[in-house]
């Protein structure tokens, strides 16, 4: 009998699992896959403020990201520069591994390679059904915790609603000549509605990859294709990645005995997909819920239902703000981005917005808001876009 099974290590799961094993409970991590961080689709940016809020990843830092240039439909680009980082790019392999060791120093335990088959809540347990290179393994816990990713079918089996609105992401590593920044690229021939992207990791190695809701891996090759015959890639031949990215957050994330959190519970940002930091942070309310829970030794679906006051209080006007923006950038056009590249080139906006005092990585709410007293409230998402992709 466990005081909490996670199902899950990734940045979440095993944050979750650390704190919950350094106040003494007895903690048991599930992963289906074999090796921690391996089938990973994720660019792995995140803001200076991830790595302060949380002390974790330094070892996973590939470099710093202090510029950016965004490509509008045409190829005109634009340059976005700040003197100081405002982003890391990390190696999410050794990041995810880095949190989890820290878990397994704190005492939690971690069984890889267990896909996890159903979970059930029962009187006084809740019972977790897996099964380990084909054996089945069954585990009794007073709590358990959902981080298994998007797509999990484990909420709703358990009588939480599924994610209704996501986008498809696609990913490659390739070998990259002379890209020292982050390169952003905008368009309907390159991904409708979203965007595209290289960022460089390690020496003459990139990430290459985009969102799009259909058709994802042919955007995907023909932007392979387009890039190395400009010679920014070595080759367009190379191992793609798939992976599917939630842009609205369960209708509730809790109920008895159970807590979802990270892309399990929709925990994303809808402009751009990133879900590292915001994660983390639902993962810290997680588990000071969770602490308060055993400590009263009260899992009702009441007693777990502050966690999701509390993270959607932290972050349901951040999430609002941000999937109209979403809606709004999806309803653009070709011409009218290239109309906010001008006008943005023009006015100087994107410095105006990096420089304003209180500017933040991750609080894409007031860039958005900040934008519309330049170009009105339909281009303020534009703008969005323009800027916050500078990492």
């Amino acid at each position: 009998m466990y005081d909490t099974i996670v199902v899950g290590a990734g940045p979440t799961g095993s944050y979750i699992a650390g704190r919950l094993a350094s106040w003494g409970h007895n903690v048991l991590v599930l992963e289906r896959q074999e090796c921690i961080g391996k089938a990973s689709c994720c660019t792995g940016i995140v803001g200076k403020e991830c790595l302060q809020s949380f002390p974790f990843g330094k070892e996973a830092v590939l470099r710093e990201s202090r510029s950016a240039k965004l490509f509008a439909p045409s190829g005109e680009h634009l340059g976005v520069r700040k003197d100081t980082t405002q982003a890391y790019i990390l190696d999410r392999a050794v990041f995810d591994a880095e949190i989890a060791r820290s878990a397994q120093g704190q005492g939690a335990q971690y069984l890889m390679g267990s896909q996890v088959t159903g979970i059930s809540v029962g009187t006084g347990l809740v019972s977790v059904e897996s099964k380990s290179q084909g054996r089945p393994l069954d585990f009794g816990g007073k709590t358990v915790v959902i981080a298994s990713g998007f797509g999990s079918k484990l909420p709703l089996e358990l009588g939480l609603r599924g994610n209704g609105d996501f986008v498809m992401g696609a990913q490659a590593e390739v070998e990259a000549m002379g890209l020292d920044e982050v390169e952003v690229y905008f368009g309907s021939h390159v991904a409708p509605g979203f965007f595209a992207w290289l960022v460089p990791t390690s020496q003459g190695r990139a990430l290459a990859g985009l969102l799009s809701r259909h058709h994802t891996g042919s955007y995907l090759k023909r932007f392979l294709h387009d890039v190395a015959s400009r010679g920014k890639i070595a080759s367009p031949e190379v191992r793609i990645r798939y992976g599917g990215i939630p842009l609205e957050p369960l209708p509730r994330t809790s109920g008895e005995r159970v807590i979802v959190v990270g892309d399990a519970a929709g925990q994303v940002k809808p402009t751009t997909g990133g879900g590292i930091y915001y994660g983390l942070l639902c993962a810290h309310i997680a588990a000071d819920t969770l602490h308060q829970a055993l400590c009263a030794n009260d899992f009702s679906t009441k007693a777990l239902s502050s966690y999701d006051r509390k993270w959607r209080g932290m972050l349901s006007q951040e999430l609002r703000i941000g999937r109209w923006a979403r809606w709004v950038f999806e309803k653009l056009n070709d011409r009218q981005i290239e109309y906010l590249f001008q006008r943005a080139r023009s006015r100087h906006i994107p410095e105006s917005l990096l420089n304003a005092a209180d500017f933040s990585f991750d609080s894409h709410g007031r860039l958005i808001v900040r934008g519309a007293r330049y170009v009105g409230l339909v281009g303020a998402m534009s703008l969005l876009w323009l800027c916050v992709h500078r990492q």
